[in-house]
């Protein structure tokens, strides 16, 4: 009969060396992350309130002797900015909703739908996550400059209306669904489009939030391809909206003024991820744990 193997007594939850190793490997690197991402934020919306006595100058001034928003006013009047904020919700808001689509659409149809060569077409998703996007700036610019797309919004959304991240990311959470509701609903008659909104969407909203958000984000802060595609004011996103106030203000007394067009052009997005962020670790983990 095998010996019991000895009992090793664990370290108390509370014990000087759990503590040690819980603040030096999990709290420590939390906090240094979370100020890295966090003082250069703070550090601006800072310096939006600063007169330019107080950026320009030796003596280091953390915060502004008062909330003065006249940089925001200067921001808002010397470029138009409305026309820009216009201009970058219609097309994160037209170019989010396509994507997304089209991602649930194909990412569907690599799933649940039987044609041929539908592994092929995957492995060319998965190529296209691995090519950086500016290899095709030069096609994208020719195609859409011979559509007459310049200096349209219809021109700036285009060429970005697929997305390989959202359609693989939900392909993946698809193929974790049980296949037996799925018949069921075949059984009943329901067709491929009764299916996918009345079933697999509904219960993959953390997933299509997921891509939604990043979705969203990534068109919001498009700087550029809008560059590019876009010389005049009518038709300029936020960022690119940044540019112009930038060569407006490119003295050094203008550094207040670019701080507070940048807290406008950040704001709306930080609010949206913000209502958001909740899914995020949900529909990137959502079906990785099984039983």
């Amino acid at each position: 009969m095998a010996e019991p193997e000895p009992f090793v007594p664990r370290d108390r939850p509370f014990s000087l060396p759990n503590l040690i190793r819980t603040i030096a490997g999990g709290y420590i690197p939390l906090i240094i992350a979370t100020l890295v991402v966090f003082l250069p934020l703070l550090w601006m919306i800072l310096s939006s309130f600063k007169q330019p006595g107080e950026i320009i100058t030796m003596d280091l001034k953390i915060l502004p002797e008062s909330l003065n928003f006249t940089n925001y006013n200067i921001a808002m009047t010397t470029v138009p900015f409305a026309q820009f904020f216009i201009n970058s919700t219609i097309v994160t808001v037209v170019g989010a909703t396509v994507k997304v689509l089209l991602a649930i659409l194909t990412a569907y149809a690599l799933v649940f739908v039987r044609f041929p060569f539908k592994n092929v077409i995957f492995m060319l998703i998965l190529v296209a996550l691995m090519v950086p996007p500016q290899v095709s700036i030069l096609p994208n610019y020719i195609l859409i400059a011979g559509m007459g797309g310049k200096n349209t919004l219809w021109g700036i959304i285009l060429p970005g209306l697929g997305t390989a991240f959202g359609t693989f990311l939900l392909r993946q959470h698809f193929m974790t669904l049980p296949a037996s509701i799925l018949e069921s609903a075949e059984i009943d008659g329901a067709g491929h489009w009764r299916r996918m909104w009345q079933i697999v969407v509904p219960v993959s909203v953390p997933s299509i939030a997921t891509v939604a958000l990043v979705t969203v984000v990534s068109e919001w802060n498009e700087y550029i391809w809008p560059l590019i595609i876009t010389d005049r004011p009518e038709t300029m996103t936020l960022p690119v909206g940044l540019t112009l106030l930038q060569n407006s203000e490119s003295n050094a007394s203008g550094w207040g003024i670019l701080m507070a067009g940048a807290v406008l052009v950040i704001v709306p997005i930080l609010i949206v991820f913000a209502a958001l962020q909740r899914y995020i670790v949900a529909g990137l983990t959502q079906g990785s744990v099984t039983g």
